[in-house]
């Protein structure tokens, strides 16, 4: 569906552009925002159908991130609680996580914060009861059948299990984040050396 819907944004922009001035991507929804000066829709509405029949898919041609992780308990304090909820070694938790190529569907909650879909059906987990006042910035999380980094220190309820050194989100970047709707994504693992090598904050 991500891919559906990123591939229709971008028909609709280039078949109206000057027009749209907006759009937000979601899991099942596309919202586009007109420029004051347009009053018939028919040749936009006409555009979608079109598409629709054409069906086309971005999977191939959007970027692949790759993005370094330190899986540890000492970096994801939820990482042994997860292997033993989900009845695997801490192994098999962290090669199911990096074998996967997760799609961003959607972006949210905090600057930069992109939801990553989805986890293999061994881990899904459910969320924390109560969410953490805190977490720490670079926090990779899963939740449900969805995978995220924290991309500044904020609240949140999803199973800690890693922490990237990779910076996600700065006013001084265009765009200002890292991941965008309908890129993929994919982690791979490194040691608590590495992750202080590359910029992460203990």
């Amino acid at each position: 569906m991500t891919d559906y819907l990123c591939g229709l944004s971008d028909h609709l922009c280039a078949a109206n552009e000057g027009f749209v001035v907006d759009r937000v991507i979601g899991y099942r929804s596309l919202t586009l925002f007109f420029s004051g000066t347009i009053t018939d829709y028919t040749d936009i509405l006409t555009a979608a159908e079109q598409y629709r029949h054409e069906a086309r898919s971005v999977t191939e041609t959007s970027e692949l991130i790759r993005l370094p992780v330190w899986y540890s308990e000492e970096s994801g304090s939820d990482l042994l609680h997860v292997a033993q909820y989900c009845d695997l070694s801490v192994d098999e938790v962290i090669t199911l996580h990096t074998e996967t190529i997760y799609v961003a569907a959607a972006t949210g909650f905090a600057p930069g914060f992109a939801y990553l879909g989805y986890t293999p059906e061994p881990l899904k987990m459910p969320r924390l009861d109560t969410p953490r006042r805190v977490v720490p910035a670079g926090s990779v999380a899963i939740a449900d059948r969805q995978t995220a980094v924290y991309p500044s220190s904020s609240p949140g309820g999803w199973r800690l299990i890693g922490r990237c050194p990779t910076r996600l989100f700065s006013l001084d970047w265009d765009p200002p984040v890292k991941i965008q709707v309908g890129d993929r994504v994919q982690f791979y693992p490194i040691c608590q050396n590495e992750f202080a090598a590359l910029g992460g904050s203990p």
